[in-house]
């Protein structure tokens, strides 16, 4: 049997692993989780700084390393505030929920092969079951109820409707990102994460003009629409910009967390972190090879062995990391209205349209064909560009000064947009109507003021 091969943990691999050596995975899961969110904050602050020309935080340990940590110690000695009309119980264990949720997540991501840890073999994960995508996705689906818990429970209106705004923004994208899944579930022919890492291992190879070019067989490049449409939706999921509507600084006070003072709001956003950190380890782990060495490194024989490969899976998440960070800035934020259009209308038609289109392969008899799943991929993926970049509608001229003056009912007065326009009450008509016939003896205009 190859080697490579020989180091995929099956199924079988898990459940036999002592109590001190299960208790070491989920401790090491749970370190990586709040390591990665404390690293994550830092990674965010200098890597916007550096994009705005400003240094960023430097001065709290080396490279400022520290600040988080200090911002941290900071908000929890903070006075915390309990509102008078709040369910204290909910409003407790709400931001808990959400951190439980996306801590959670981890327990079946793949970090790595089979390995000797203290002469047992067992593999770098926590465990593994037949249908371990669909934990992902009750453990992101979970998440919600912490946040419509969190604005409920705070006994506010403002709060209340951000996580009714939230909720709505959360199931919508989690729509798309199941039906992106589906295609993956399609093409391994399993659930299992494990599983879904193996499939990706079997190298696939380009033909151009004529010179074979060894290429990895991830997902990310074999379906290629699911993973652009998967990666959208994660942003949305996890409220990042150009998505961070629930909460948009600019707009609401703080959303559904605008009642939290303390250690729960810093609960709050430590969960935010921390769904971004697994979902980007979700992205690896379906799309991206999961623990696979990339090529060129695959050249290298002992590349996807021993705990190397952790290595390999960390270098795919931080990237993926700067990605969410990248985005949050240079895009600007989209209208709520914008948002949830392009979830349900566009999104989603193109996520059902790809899923017939692999269904139509796989009735072929060579479906499996890598080359030919490849080239629709491919044309599938530059189909959902052009769909993407592509102008809805000629935007209307705009109307010249004197064409707004003429258009204006009441006044002289510059006058907002017409959405912004507030109508005029019966009393204002009433009013113009009376002084219509007085205006007519003496000439005068009723817009004169």
């Amino acid at each position: 049997m190859n080697t490579l091969l020989a180091q995929d943990p099956t199924l079988a691999d898990f459940g036999r692993d002592p109590w001190w050596l299960v208790l070491i995975k989920i401790v090491f899961a749970f370190v990586f989780g709040l390591l990665a969110t404390l690293l994550g904050v830092w990674f965010e602050r200098r890597v916007v700084g550096y994009m705005q020309v400003r240094p960023g935080p430097n001065q709290v340990g080396p490279f400022g390393l520290l600040q988080t940590l200090a911002d941290g110690l900071k908000m929890a000695f903070k006075e915390d505030i309990l509102p008078k009309a709040a369910d204290k119980v909910v409003y407790f264990f709400a931001p808990v929920i959400s951190v439980v949720c996306a801590v959670t997540a981890l327990s079946v991501i793949p970090f790595g092969p089979m390995v000797s840890i203290f002469g047992h073999r067992t593999p770098l994960q926590v465990t593994d079951v037949p249908v371990a995508v669909l934990v992902l996705l009750a453990c992101s689906s979970l998440a919600v109820y912490g946040i419509v818990l969190g604005g409920w429970a705070s006994g506010s209106t403002y709060p209340l409707l951000g996580g009714l705004r939230s909720s709505a923004q959360m199931i919508s994208y989690e729509v798309a990102m199941g039906l992106s899944i589906v295609a993956v579930f399609m093409t391994a022919g399993t659930m299992s994460t494990s599983g879904i890492v193996a499939a990706q291992g079997d190298a696939t190879r380009l033909t151009i003009a004529g010179t074979e070019i060894p290429a990895p067989g991830w997902y990310a490049i074999l379906l290629l629409p699911s993973f652009i449409i998967f990666f959208i939706a994660t942003v949305g999921e996890t409220n990042r910009a150009p998505f961070d509507l629930p909460e948009a600084e600019s707009e609401l006070v703080a959303g559904f967390m605008t009642e939290y003072s303390s250690l729960k709001f810093a609960l709050f956003m430590l969960s935010e972190y921390v769904a971004m950190v697994t979902m980007s380890a979700v992205t690896t782990t379906l799309f991206l090879g999961g623990w696979r060495a990339p090529w060129p490194i695959t050249l290298w024989a002992d590349a996807n062995t021993g705990w190397w490969p952790m290595l390999w899976f960390f270098g795919k998440v931080l990237m993926l990391v700067f990605v969410f960070v990248w985005l949050r800035g240079t895009l600007p934020r989209l209208r709520y209205d914008q948002f949830m259009r392009f979830g349900w209308k566009v999104l989603l038609p193109i996520n059902l349209v790809w899923i017939l289109v692999l269904a139509g392969l796989r009735s072929i008899e060579d479906w499996q064909s890598r080359d030919r799943l490849l080239a629709t991929a491919i044309g599938a993926g530059v189909l959902l560009l052009a769909t993407l970049l592509w102008p809805s509608r000629k935007p209307a001229p705009k109307p010249t000064p004197q064409e707004q003056a003429d258009s204006r009912p009441y006044g002289s007065f510059p006058l907002p947009p017409l959405d912004l326009q507030v109508p005029p009450s019966p009393r204002t008509k009433r009013v113009v109507a009376e002084r219509e016939p007085a205006n007519i003896a003496t000439g005068s205009d009723s817009r004169e003021v």
